[in-house]
């Protein structure tokens, strides 16, 4: 086992607000010399999924990328329902493979692998493919990328549930989510000297960068020393899905939080018409897509490391708060189209209420994924995730449906005023959840 030299402790001592790198809380004491080592990998590995993660983003890059090879436009509104839901949906079915793996990490490792293979393909299609074909060749490719992300997702957590301690998880999240945010505010800036040329050869180039970025993450993994965890429990998947429904069942906390997460899909669904918005402003201009990506990097790096420190106080809280100011993106969003002309003609605006909404948007990813990794337990904390995750998946495909129905009939403007709604029932439904930290 690698021992932290000095000067790696005092920074990870720094970074975590530590006056004791053995500080462990919840993991195996084979896994304490090896934190502070282990918390730079996990560190690294998130900076390049989160960094590629963003430059493959089904919610701005994609729509440019199928804008770019004239896809029809029904196709663009399939791309963050595949995104989600494919990473989240198979995860119950998996779960029981991942508990027969003594070390979780080579899984996550490969699931990084196939993600970086499908940004390739992506690359390819944005140099060489065009019209409906290339658009069905891009959503396939997406499926591939999610279906792997969800198998990294389940594996990152419970390695990290193994190898990182209790109220370290969220300043880790937090850090690493500020570090990609600034990388994201480099590449966005980058476009933004393309101002108003298009061109596929730039997607494609933020394209292999991300999928470089999940390379990066994939050697990252492989070199967290992780302990052998225990086998026996293993399901498979309908085994899962028997044992999940009992679990919510009984677990009323576990019930309770997946209801609170379900509301929370106010922030992501959101997130695609606000941006959608000042596309319209923009159309492809790469010049537009450069200021999205800016004020997304801008506000993750930011926000993360806040939201990460609060997490690990009361990752409840942070839910409750991120679902009030979810509630109040949603309304100013909404109230842009009685801007004066000027303004409301530019992407400046849309672009400010989205870099606010993705400030929110990380407080409330970071509070539900502290939440449930403190929640469970090393035995159980697999199925939790993926039970969990399957769950908001198939919240993800059907509310995403009928959000789409309501923007096509209602507008994009009535559509975020329901969103705001559902918000309120978050902030209300996070506030009762029980202390877990």
């Amino acid at each position: 086992m690698a021992q932290p030299d000095v000067s790696q402790s005092r920074l990870y001592e720094w970074l975590t607000g530590d006056e004791d790198s053995r500080m462990c809380d919840e993991i195996p004491d084979s896994a304490c010399n090896a934190q502070p080592h282990n918390f730079f990998l996990h560190l690294w590995a998130s900076l390049g999924n989160k960094l590629a993660d963003e430059l493959s983003s089904a919610r701005l890059v994609l729509p440019w990328l199928m804008g770019i090879i004239g896809a029809p436009v029904w196709m663009v509104g399939l791309l963050v329902p595949i995104r989600e839901a494919g990473a989240l949906l198979p995860q119950i079915f998996v779960a029981g493979f991942i508990r027969l793996k003594p070390k979780r990490k080579w899984v996550w490792v490969t699931g990084a692998l196939i993600q970086a293979l499908a940004a390739l393909v992506l690359a390819l299609l944005a140099l060489f493919a065009t019209g409906s074909l290339g658009g069905a060749l891009v959503l396939a490719a997406l499926v591939l990328l999610s279906l792997a992300r969800g198998l990294s997702s389940i594996a990152t957590k419970d390695v990290l549930g193994k190898t990182i301690s209790k109220r370290r998880r969220g300043t880790l999240m937090g850090w690493s989510g500020s570090v990609a945010g600034g990388a994201t505010l480099a590449a966005g800036a980058v476009l933004m000297l393309f101002d108003s040329r298009p061109g596929n050869v730039i997607v494609a180039l933020l394209l292999v960068v991300a999928a470089s970025s999940w390379l990066m993450n994939a050697l990252a993994a492989a070199r967290i020393e992780e302990a052998p965890g225990a086998v026996e429990g293993g399901e498979n998947g309908w085994d899962s899905i028997k044992l999940g429904l009992s679990l919510l069942k009984n677990d009323r906390t576990f019930l309770h939080f997946n209801l609170a997460r379900a509301l929370l899909l106010s922030s992501a669904l959101a997130l695609p018409y606000i941006a959608l918005l000042g596309q319209n402003q923009s159309g492809t201009d790469l010049g537009g897509l450069g200021i999205l990506i800016v004020v997304s990097g801008l506000a993750a790096m930011v926000a993360s490391p806040v939201w990460g420190k609060r997490a690990d106080q009361s990752s409840r809280s942070v839910m409750r708060d991120a679902a009030v100011g979810t509630a109040i993106c949603c309304l100013l969003a909404a109230s842009l189209a009685w801007l004066p002309d000027g303004w409301a003609q530019s992407t400046w605006p849309y672009a400010v209420v989205y870099a606010l909404l993705v400030i929110i948007h990380h407080g409330v990813r970071l509070g539900r994924k502290t939440y449930l990794i403190d929640m469970a337990s090393q035995d159980n904390r697999a199925l939790y995730v993926a039970l969990s995750n399957t769950l908001t998946g198939v919240l993800m495909l059907l509310v995403g449906g009928i959000i789409g129905a309501l923007a096509q009939w209602f507008g994009s403007a009535i559509l975020l005023l329901i969103l705001a709604a559902t918000a309120v029932g978050a902030v209300l439904s996070a506030h009762q959840l029980p202390e877990v930290e």
